[in-house]
């Protein structure tokens, strides 16, 4: 017995290392003109606004009887989330494409490729309610996070600064969200100029939120590569996981009377969250 979900479109996609997104649609529409529309989501809590969207073309149908578009990668698409619709014809209605195999495996070892800015990075995943979606991140300079170590009441990270150099008066800032605080922390930076790690002080992290209302405060981990190159945001997305928040999950670590931990954001921003025990 045939369901909705047979009848909707299916999409297959594969990219390649340098962000290359090759979109493959099954049944293949019969209207030559048909196209693939996708188009950007509002943020969480952002109101409703004119849809920024792209077209692509779809190639002719294959011996398979699938019809290719292809997502090139001198096509910027800006920071975001984009959902995926068929359009079967000129001025028809879209409609929402089901996921069908997802290749990614160019994507696994990306951090191991430096990149040049702006630094880009596209990542096909499925969302809650079974549709395909694209995640993309659009960015002057990035740092990506590696090992996070703790240990002797402090926090040890490791990165990789892309899109930028480091320089003499390089240095990581913390910056307290919702505040003007910040703290500073030393850069130690290797040879090559991009890979780099840094330690935080643990009860430093933890003073604030013994003061605050709440009992929880969240640090923003940025790096200031030095000169007047602008702070990059210490993150991970240069590989294949969309959706960090929950699946890298580091342990708390008690300080006095408080809990500190790493966390990825909803954006696979690094940040620290501390919370009050008592």
């Amino acid at each position: 017995m045939s369901t909705d979900q047979d009848l909707e479109p299916r999409i297959d996609c594969t990219v390649d290392a340098d962000g290359r997104v090759v979109f493959g649609l099954r049944p293949a529409p019969a209207d030559p003109d048909a196209r693939l529309l996708l188009a950007l989501r509002p943020a969480k809590g952002e109101p409703e606004r004119v849809t920024v969207t792209r077209l692509l073309d779809l190639g002719p149908a294959d011996g398979t009887h699938r019809r290719t578009a292809v997502l090139p990668v001198a096509q910027r698409l800006p920071e975001g989330r984009w959902d995926l619709y068929l359009v079967p014809e000129p001025d028809g209605d879209r409609q929402r494409a089901r996921p069908g195999p997802r290749d990614l495996r160019a994507l696994v070892d990306g951090a191991a490729r430096d990149r040049s800015a702006p630094v880009a990075a596209r990542v096909p995943y499925v969302t809650k309610g079974g549709f395909l979606a694209l995640r993309t991140w659009l960015r002057d300079a990035h740092a990506e996070a590696g090992r996070i170590t703790f240990g002797d009441g402090t926090m040890t990270v490791e990165a990789r600064l892309h899109g930028a150099e480091l320089t003499p008066g390089a240095v990581v800032r913390l910056r307290l969200r919702g505040a003007g605080t910040a703290l500073s922390a030393e850069v130690r930076a290797a040879g090559d100029r991009r890979s780099l790690s840094f330690t935080a002080d643990l009860a430093d992290l933890a003073a604030p939120a013994a003061t605050a209302r709440s009992g929880r405060c969240v640090w923003d981990v940025f790096v200031r590569p030095g000169g007047t190159a602008p702070p990059a945001r210490v993150g991970r997305f240069l590989d294949d996981v969309a959706d960090r928040k929950d699946i890298q999950v580091y342990p708390e670590i008690p300080v006095g009377e408080t809990l500190v931990r790493p966390y990825y954001t909803v954006d696979n921003d690094l940040s620290v969250v501390v919370a009050r025990t008592g």
